[in-house]
């Protein structure tokens, strides 16, 4: 049985792995990523919850993104489940653009997400582990910015008493059965295989408590 409640408001929210094509025009476009993903698969699971699913992820960004839009594109749909995927801009923006987010401020950025949410909405939140995988080869590099990043994201989600989601360490247990590109041929982005494996952690995790 799900922890999710009938008639719930679900939020996604995060950068392009999230966004992945939705029509900003259209909000109630969901992508054709991990969101569209669980949005089809839930009802089929739960046929009488009759919930609402919102996705408001934006290609490209990072936590200080998401801080300047939250009360827009959060606050006021007052979803009773907000679940969010951010962190891997504010490591990549470092190596393609010598533009860092310091751990100091990107821990800022993000508990300050999660105090605004936690004073403005009695959500459940999920939080996902940002991650990347060694595809190409140059991506191993980023593994200093990325993993204290991690760590910080984990003990929020801690903090917070939220749902943590491991999926560095999930994509990473993936590779075992199929190499990287497989799963995400940038190391970033997902392929549709890898969309299917947050969908498909994000609902047996949501299931399991």
């Amino acid at each position: 049985m799900s922890i999710i409640e009938p008639n719930s408001v679900i939020l996604f929210q995060g950068d392009s792995i999230t966004d992945c094509g939705r029509d900003y025009r259209q909000p109630n476009s969901l992508g054709t990523g991990y969101p569209l993903i669980i949005a089809s698969l839930y009802p089929a699971l739960y046929p009488n919850h009759n919930l609402k699913f919102i996705n408001r992820g934006i290609s490209g960004n990072r936590t200080k993104d998401l801080l300047a839009r939250w009360e827009e594109d959060c606050l006021k749909l007052q979803p009773d489940v907000i679940s969010i995927l951010i962190g891997i801009n504010d490591v990549w923006r470092r190596y393609d653009q010598n533009d860092p987010t310091s751990l100091e401020q990107f821990t800022d950025n993000y508990r300050r997400l999660l105090s605004m949410t936690r004073e403005n909405t009695s959500a459940k939140l999920i939080i996902m582990e940002p991650f990347v995988l060694h595809v190409p080869e140059d991506r191993t590099t980023w593994r200093e910015d990325l993993d204290p990043k991690r760590t910080a994201v984990k003990e929020l989600a801690e903090e917070f008493q939220a749902i943590f989601i491991p999926l560095d360490s999930i994509f990473h247990d993936a590779t075992k059965s199929q190499p990287a590109a497989y799963w995400c041929p940038d190391g970033v982005h997902p392929a549709p295989s890898g969309h299917g494996l947050i969908a498909k952690v994000w609902l047996e995790t949501i299931k399991a408590l």
